[in-house]
Parts: structure tokens; sequence; C-alpha cells
């Protein structure tokens, strides 16, 4: 169970980048990234996505999409993160909570020119809060 790797952007919209560490700052967000101080947003703070959803939706739909593409922050492997919805978890020093589920949308599709809408829902990923910042860096152990 482990961080993968980690995408941001500054802009909605804009395309995602693949980042070697960034910060997490309790409360407010990733630094840098387009939902840092998203007040109008609660619970939008960060999103994750497991690996193991985006390469499903290839293989079972035959709808590629890089991790990147599936515009989350954080792609995780390993981690059953709908199990993680209302409960609070660690990536290295930093500790998160499990705010709601992120459903795929017609947005993400748009965007990608991929179908994830049927490959997606209920594995779009997880919206969390961060609760104790830090700094993440992918390989770090996630921990519930």
């Amino acid at each position: 169970m482990k961080l993968h790797s980690i995408y941001t952007s500054g802009t909605t919209g804009a395309p995602m980048r693949s980042v070697d560490s960034i910060t997490a700052i309790a409360g407010r967000g990733l630094e840098g990234d387009r939902y840092f101080d998203a007040k109008k947003k609660p619970g939008q703070q960060v999103t994750l996505i497991e690996k193991e959803a985006v390469d499903a939706l290839g293989r079972d739909y035959g709808q590629a999409l890089g991790v990147g593409d599936a515009r989350r922050n954080l792609i995780t492997e390993g981690v059953a993160l709908n199990h993680l919805v209302g409960r609070e978890f660690t990536i290295g020093d930093v500790r998160l909570k499990g705010v709601r589920l992120c459903e795929p949308c017609t947005h993400l599709q748009n965007l990608t020119g991929v179908k994830v809408l049927p490959g997606l829902v209920h594995r779009g990923g997880l919206r969390a809060e961060i609760l104790t910042g830090g700094v993440l860096k992918p390989g770090q152990e996630v921990k519930p």
C-alpha cells in the first residue's frame, strides 16, 4: 500500500504535471495545486485514485487513460480508497481524512476524450482533507 505518483495543475482544465514531491498544508491543500485554499469547495483539498482503477479502465473497457490524465493528485497502489470514506489515514507523515468518493464526470471525459464514466463509476477516487501537513513523495506507505 503506497503512493505511486503525484500530479498537480495550477489551474482548472490545465494539463496535470507529475512532480517528485509536494507540500501538503493542513486545512488548505497541496501547495501550487488548483484546489489550494478552495474554500468554496470543502473536502476537495486533495484527490486520490487507485492505479488499479485506471489500469482496469483500459483492460476491461478498452479506454486507455494515463494515471496523470485521471486528474487526481495522488495515485495510490494497493489501497482500497472507497474504504477510506469517513476515515483517517496517513501517507508518510501526512494525516488525511477521506471525505467522499470522487465520481467521474463529463468534464473529465471532455478533457481527455476518453469514455471514463462506465469504467470509473464508484472507482473514480476519493476526495480528502489534510489534517496534518508535510511532504508527500512517491513510494511512501499509505496506512489506514
